[in-house]
């Protein structure tokens, strides 16, 4: 038996009852938002709904404990069945090198500038990464969208250049992808795209529910604010909107609908609450979070937590390194992958032979590396230099090898991104998230944004104990 709705879920329940009215919930972190969802599902027995899921894995949760009024399907399920299944075989073709990718194209000249020459496979790397920021974008017209930045050829000289001859040969990229018999890498993004593109409406519906609304991926959020006939629910939480850096939008924050909130959180007690909403408070966020008090959440000093989140992979590394040494069981969400591509791409730049990683590409070598990061331009590439040059390359892929599941393991490690969606009994947050500098005269600095949201994802994940020794300077950015 369903248990009895709070009076913030009631609320919403008699708000999509009667079918005329748009609806964005704003449901703080472990405020209960699927329950929500599925005690909405079940107060209108009598119409079909479509439940649009982030993710496969939370799709098949869904799909056991919706009420059966209501499929559970990913954007990509669902552009799958009406467009991505006539690509399948291309899905399945292997990859392309930047030259390849230029031959095709017949990008056959180079750009001669100033600082250098720009090689045809160069401007091929730029013309698919512009091609993918394209497909994550909500644009219909690929010669609208901007030709993409690369680290390395994004001085204003080069990319200039770049951007004379780049839309051309990203319209002639487009038309291979939307072509069956294309020999372009083709991905599920893809389709996805191509699907929106085609205006569906799903008027076998009577209400779309989005879920994680506040990290849509541009082209979904369109396709379902386009829905004419059908009543949209939008849930998330803006606060924890945190993949803006890779084309991500909160949908929730110009989507027209009936604004009400999820403010009890099921997930921790009034100390951890606490803690998120000094984040929400700077934020200035629609809401703050009531902590559950049946659960007696604490701060505290954690000598072996469950989980220790980090903001970098540089500081997962050096986490696993310590806990791998003194005989622990480490696990690192997402698997090594990421990490062990990087490892190796610096390995070949340290001798001297070109990689194809696609964000080191650009460099000869090492050095070339090491002197890039040192300008701003390159900042977000420094931390992983760092780590390479702390550990070396070799002892990174030492790291990566030796991980287990995370199911047999005493310790989980994760960057900050990556535990989004996850919650720990004990959580200790790493000392690498940065307090801004201060201002010329003193004054504390500014927290960006996109900093702040990821501040309040971590510091939600614990459901018992906090150590949250890594963000306590928040303190003096409160009242300021």
């Amino acid at each position: 038996m369903a248990p009895k709705p709070t009076a913030e879920q009631t609320v919403i329940i008699d708000t999509v009852k009667p079918g005329d009215k748009d609806v964005v919930v704003e449901a703080g972190a472990g405020c209960g938002k699927t329950t929500t969802l599925k005690a909405v599902a079940r107060a209108i027995p009598d119409r079909k709904g479509l439940y649009i899921a982030y993710n496969k894995a939370i799709q098949v949760d869904a799909e056991k404990s919706f009420p059966d009024n209501v499929v559970c399907k990913t954007a990509h399920g669902l552009a799958y069945g009406a467009v991505g299944r006539l690509y399948a075989r291309r899905l399945r073709g292997g990859r392309v090198k930047a030259e390849d990718v230029a031959r095709l194209l017949r990008i056959n000249d180079p750009l001669y500038l100033p600082s250098g020459i720009v090689p045809p496979a160069h401007i091929a790397r730029v013309v698919m990464a512009t091609v993918k920021n394209f497909t994550l974008s909500a644009r219909r017209n690929i010669m609208h969208q901007p030709v993409a930045r690369i680290s390395g050829l994004d001085d204003p000289d080069t990319y200039a250049a770049l951007c004379q001859v780049v839309p051309k040969f990203a319209a002639k990229a487009w038309a291979d992808i939307t072509d069956t018999n294309g020999r372009l890498p083709f991905t599920h993004d893809c389709y996805l795209k191509m699907w929106t593109l085609s205006d569906p409406q799903l008027t076998q519906y009577d209400f779309v529910m989005l879920d994680e609304a506040q990290d849509s991926n541009p082209p979904v959020a369109a396709m379902v604010q386009a829905q004419k006939h059908a009543q949209k629910i939008l849930v998330g939480d803006s606060a924890q909107s945190i993949y803006a850096w890779r084309g991500a939008e909160d949908a929730m924050a110009k989507f027209d609908g009936v604004r009400l909130t999820l403010s009890q959180s099921f997930r921790f007690g009034p100390a951890v609450a606490e803690e998120a909403n000094k984040w929400l408070e700077y934020l200035d966020a629609p809401l703050r979070l009531r902590g559950f008090e049946a659960i007696n959440s604490r701060l505290t000093t954690l000598a072996e937590p469950d989980a220790i989140l980090c903001r970098t992979n540089a500081k997962t590394i050096g986490y696993a390194m310590e806990a791998l040494n003194n005989g622990r069981r480490v696990a690192i969400v997402g698997g090594g992958d990421q990490i062990r591509r990087l490892a190796e791409a610096a390995i070949q730049l340290k001798a001297g032979i070109p990689c194809s990683h696609p964000e080191l590409f650009a460099f000869k070598t090492w050095g070339e590396l090491q002197e890039y990061v040192e300008n701003e331009e390159g900042s977000d590439l420094a931390p992983f230099v760092k780590l390479i040059d702390s550990f070396g390359a070799e002892a990174v892929l030492d790291v990566v090898e030796r991980l287990v599941d995370e199911d047999r393991a005493d310790l989980v490690l994760s960057t900050a991104h990556k535990a989004k969606g996850r919650e720990w009994h004990r959580v200790k947050v790493a000392d690498d998230f940065p307090e801004p500098k201060p201002t010329d005269d003193g004054k504390p600095g500014k927290i960006s944004k996109a900093d702040a949201n990821l501040a309040y994802v971590t510091v939600t994940r614990a459901m018992l104990e906090l150590d949250n020794a890594g963000l306590a300077w928040i303190d003096h950015y409160l009242h300021v």
